[in-house]
């Protein structure tokens, strides 16, 4: 059976306006869908202009070339609808801007993103299309990022597990580039990854917390959201987007916490202790933990654990491991585990059942020979 195709007609129209102008603007039909709005529409409007009544040589010169100007973008119209419906890419969408493409993306997502687009910014010397982009030209990237400096302390090297993470983000842009037409293939198929250096991930024994918990803080919400990480297994995003509309009361009573988490944008709804609730204070409208910043994570945080006696190496990530093992250590089974710190994988949660040691001593003494 054959396909039938039907192409959009595209015709240059004019418009009467006000003050003896007259407006241009291209005639779809059947109607396109717009990209941004995704409404269906059939006129697009040039925003090119031409005298109603032109009054001498040098008005009816503008009108023509005004006119040429509008037949052109017509029939680079007429090509792009062309290219589109038979499958074909549109060599002018080549020539768009990659790096304002990138800015637009970033801007929707974590903070790691703007990292990545200026060190990307920095790379290209603040100019790249599409088709600069190719196999090449993002393995001298990736490249890159491995001898690139940091861009908080311009004086040490960028290390290799913010690498790997800089160019997972490079490479979820350029598959959804990829998606959204811009590019012929998905570049992906072709490019390595950067291989992590495995890290020791510390966390807090349940006696190293409940002696955190009794330590005065300086300021006081870094004490509360820091504990009520350690409690829920929250990361700081979410704690720092936390509003009092995402508490709410359980079926089954207690309280539970509604959200589309930041880094996975995962809808999940967690249930919290009573503990951790108290830690939120008073209920109210707005922002949970109110003047909480993410520079308080920082040294502040340090000079906290450091009051404690706590001497390990930690940040407020370090909180969320904290939960996990916690959790494993009590007996709670990884797909619990999994589930309340919305890990996309099981295979991601049960990397902290390797860190409990006494769980590990127990299954060595359940096989025996007496």
């Amino acid at each position: 059976m054959t396909t039938r195709h039907v192409c959009t007609k595209v015709t240059l129209r004019q418009r009467a306006i006000r003050n003896e102008k007259i407006s241009l603007y291209l005639d779809y039909y059947p109607a396109i869908r717009n990209p941004e709005t995704m409404a269906m529409s059939r006129r697009e409007y040039l925003g090119i202009y031409i005298y109603a009544h032109p009054k001498n040589e040098i008005e009816r010169n503008f009108n023509i070339e005004m006119l040429n100007k509008a037949e052109a973008i017509r029939c680079i119209r007429v090509t792009s609808l062309i290219n589109e419906e038979f499958g074909f890419l549109d060599k002018n969408r080549m020539r768009q801007d990659f790096l304002a493409y990138f800015r637009k993306i970033a801007d929707k997502k974590e903070d790691k993103w703007d990292f990545v687009y200026q060190h990307f910014d920095f790379f290209v010397h603040g100019k790249c299309t599409f088709e600069d982009i190719t196999v090449e030209f993002c393995n001298k990237f990736r490249d890159y990022l491995l001898t690139a400096h940091s861009l908080k302390h311009t004086d040490r090297p960028l290390n290799r597990n913010s690498a790997s993470a800089y160019w997972g983000v490079f490479r979820s842009l350029l598959k959804q580039a990829h998606r959204d037409k811009y590019l012929r293939e998905n570049i992906n198929d072709y490019l390595d990854r950067i291989e992590e250096n495995e890290v020791k991930k510390e966390y807090l024994t349940p006696e190293e917390l409940k002696h955190l918990a009794t330590t005065t803080c300086k300021i006081p919400v870094l004490k509360s959201a820091s504990l009520f990480s350690c409690l829920t297994g929250l990361r700081i995003s979410d704690i720092l987007n936390l509003k009092w509309e995402h508490i709410q009361k359980a079926p089954e009573g207690g309280y539970c916490i509604r959200i589309r988490t930041q880094k996975t944008q995962t809808e999940a709804t967690l249930p919290i202790s009573m503990e951790a609730y108290e830690l939120c204070g008073e209920p109210s409208t707005g922002t949970v933990f109110k003047g909480f910043k993410r520079s308080m994570a920082q040294h502040p945080l340090k000079e906290w654990l450091k009051s404690a006696g706590i001497t390990k190496s930690m940040s407020f990530h370090c909180f969320r491991h904290s939960y996990a093992v916690l959790q494993v250590s009590a007996g709670t089974d990884i797909y619990t585990v999994s589930k309340m710190m919305t890990h996309k994988n099981v295979s991601t949660t049960q990397i902290y059942a390797d860190l409990v040691s006494d769980k590990k001593r127990e299954t060595v003494n359940r096989i025996t020979l007496k």
